[in-house]
């Protein structure tokens, strides 16, 4: 009996995410990738090697998960490093002083501290635009602009920025757009059918959804663009141990199981918070009264389990966030556990208060990551912890 582990895209995203990258290990059979827990590689003789020579260059389990996720978003090539930021500054590797780079005004807060306090020093130039409104991306465009940096949906704010404009735009600059598709996950959203040319995710996230390991990835189609991005992994080496490779690539067979009931809480979460808080409070793609329902619906194939919560003051905020049980107050997102959050002291303290305001962020609000836990319980932790508010 013959059995395929290489897959194509004819196949579903179910198949792809257990089997596409990976094939037995030739030694013993064993279905799960091995971890190559080495630093270097033996060469057969003089200038003849298996195409390995040193492991900050290539490493079988890292380049497993790097074909896997490139197979989930219908790309050819996959990147991995060692963080989401790593990967991030990894791709800024590709500009070089006196770039311009149009960023979305409400991305991670990671992002805007390593492109204000670090990448402006190297002179590369940033300009901030709600990307919500294609015209803004256009108006941002100079002779310079080398990138659109584009996240939808937003981190907290729950904005989308339809892809397939924002990449006509930057197409016709000759401009690369970048997407961080981290919230969505090629599960629900694939940037590059819609004319991106670099997808990346922090791993950490949804990718891995344990919440026991960081790292970060990035895929392309363009041959010319992969050979740079593989020279500039190799050069800077920011890349993750195989371990955490591993963990990522375990992550990515439950993906699609995960991502649906992610999705399915997240739309009774936000259902049942419509109907506690009213339209003004709650801010969910999935909710037919948010502004880009209808792109959502368009453009992604899942809403997921990201939301918003705006309880207008930060003494509502502090109640709400002491009184979780079943959420968890912590930092990151993605996992099977429910996360909540205070960003604009935490994903986003980095940023400078008149900056977030100016975004639409106040301190009132709350960032909610509905895990897969059952609905029920997730509505009744909020219901106590709302209790009063």
């Amino acid at each position: 009996m013959t059995r395929i582990f290489e897959t194509d895209l004819r196949d579903g995203p179910s198949t792809r995410a257990i089997h596409a990258g990976q094939r037995p290990d030739a030694v013993s059979g064993a279905i799960m990738t091995p971890l190559y827990l080495t630093s270097t590689y033996v060469h057969e003789e003089f200038g003849v090697h298996r195409g390995y020579e040193y492991a900050r260059g290539k490493n079988p389990t890292r380049e497993a998960l790097e074909r896997n996720v490139a197979a989930l978003e219908g790309a050819t090539h996959g990147f991995a490093f060692g963080s989401g930021m790593g990967c991030l500054t990894s791709l800024m590797m590709l500009f070089r002083s006196g770039d311009h780079v149009i960023v979305g005004e409400n991305v991670y807060g990671g992002t805007y501290r390593l492109f204000d306090k670090l990448l402006r020093q190297f002179g590369l130039t940033f300009t901030y635009v709600d990307t919500r409104d294609p015209q803004r991306i256009a108006d941002a465009v100079t002779a310079q602009t080398r990138a659109v940096m584009l996240e939808t949906p937003t981190n907290p704010l729950m904005r989308l920025t339809d892809l397939a404009a924002a990449a006509d735009i930057a197409r016709r600059a000759g401009a690369l757009t970048i997407v961080d598709n981290t919230f969505a996950t090629p599960i629900f959203q694939r940037p590059l059918e819609l004319g991106a040319d670099i997808v990346w995710h922090s791993t950490t996230k949804y990718i891995n959804g344990h919440s026991d390991m960081i790292g970060g990835l990035a895929v392309v189609l363009e041959d010319e663009l992969a050979d740079r991005l593989q020279f500039i992994l190799n050069a800077a080496g920011a890349v993750p141990g195989p371990f955490d490779a591993w963990l990522a690539l375990r992550g990515t067979k439950t993906l699609p199981l995960r991502m649906k009931q992610h999705d399915l809480n997240g739309r009774a979460v936000g259902a049942w918070l419509l109907e506690r808080l009213g339209e003004d409070r709650v801010i969910y793609p999935g909710l037919a009264h948010h502004p880009h329902h209808e792109l959502a619906k368009k453009q992604m194939s899942g809403f997921g389990g990201m939301m918003t919560l705006d309880l207008k003051t930060i003494d509502n905020a502090r109640k709400f966030l002491e009184r979780v049980r079943v959420f968890s107050l912590a930092e990151s997102l993605g996992g099977v556990e429910s996360l909540t959050n205070h960003p604009f002291s935490m994903t986003h303290g980095s940023v400078p208060a008149d900056i977030k305001i100016a975004m639409g962020l106040n301190d009132g609000m709350v960032r909610l990551s509905c895990g897969i836990e059952d609905a029920e319980d997730l509505i009744a932790d909020l219901d106590g912890a709302l209790e009063g508010i």
